[in-house]
């Protein structure tokens, strides 16, 4: 396979999973990351278990549209394409609404939806110019489609991501290019999960311990959700199999959201 997967976000947790299953899976991979460091080792750690140089690391600020203009560039320089374009950057930081500063709300709508427009509108670009069939998925969220309380931010950002998802896929479907969102579920065991327990517990009245038994029995399948799972998803709508289906926010929830 001579495709290249482009993954924003890719330097940690779930977006560094994915880079290594893309590469896996044969692809080239362009890791980018706001930090460097961290998208040079995960590239190293890809080229070290292939054996050879698959994949490459780049530094980017999704936010800025110059910055995500030079990584296009950049990634067309060392790859000369772009096949799959991951949006797996995000953030969240829970408050309930009067504290919230606009500052935050500001910056959450950056990351989750700005970042995922420039990326789109860029490698997009690349896809048409060589007349690639591309795929462009974002990594979204399950409060995309149901409000989160004490997550007004990041939600408004995700609910966002929906209808940018659909209008993308409409702007490139003449060109063959498919546009999806993942909307996930909590994966409970990552760091962002993990970091925002005290802000949970607070909000649900209980104790930090007991907050990942609460959200498993919302789940109908009653478990969390594990990285495996993102990855599984992203394989099939990034092959020729999903080659028919384009605009789908789709959920990734055990069940716990089905619309």
């Amino acid at each position: 396979m001579n495709k290249v997967a482009v993954v924003i976000g890719g330097g940690q947790t779930l977006g560094a999973f994915l880079c290594e299953g893309l590469a896996e899976a044969g692809y080239r991979v362009a890791v980018a990351d706001l930090n460097g460091e961290n998208a040079n080792n995960v590239a190293a750690k890809i080229n070290n278990i292939s054996g050879k140089e698959v994949a490459s690391g780049f530094i980017v600020d999704a936010t800025n549209e110059e910055n995500v203009e030079k990584l296009a560039h950049a990634v067309d320089e060392k790859f000369g394409r772009a096949d799959l374009l991951v949006y797996s950057a995000g953030m969240a930081k829970s408050s309930p609404i009067s504290n919230v500063l606009l500052s935050d709300f500001d910056l959450s709508i950056k990351v989750n939806l700005t970042g995922y427009f420039l990326c789109s509108r860029e490698f997009s670009k690349l896809m048409v110019r060589d007349g690639i069939e591309g795929r462009i998925i974002q990594i979204n969220s399950k409060s995309g489609k149901v409000g989160s309380k004490h997550n007004t931010a990041y939600s408004a950002a995700k609910f966002g991501g929906v209808g940018l998802t659909q209008s993308l896929a409409l702007d490139l479907a003449e060109f063959g290019i498919t546009v999806h969102s993942l909307m996930l579920g909590n994966m409970l065991k990552s760091p962002m999960f993990q970091s925002v327990l005290p802000q949970y517990a607070k909000k649900l009245g209980i104790r930090p311990e007991q907050v990942e038994q609460y959200y498993i029995d919302k789940v109908p399948l009653k478990r969390g959700l594990e990285y495996q799972n993102v990855l599984d998803i992203l394989l099939f709508y990034a092959s020729d199999k999903a080659s028919y289906c384009t605009g789908q926010s789709i959920n990734v929830t055990g069940g716990q959201v089905m619309f």
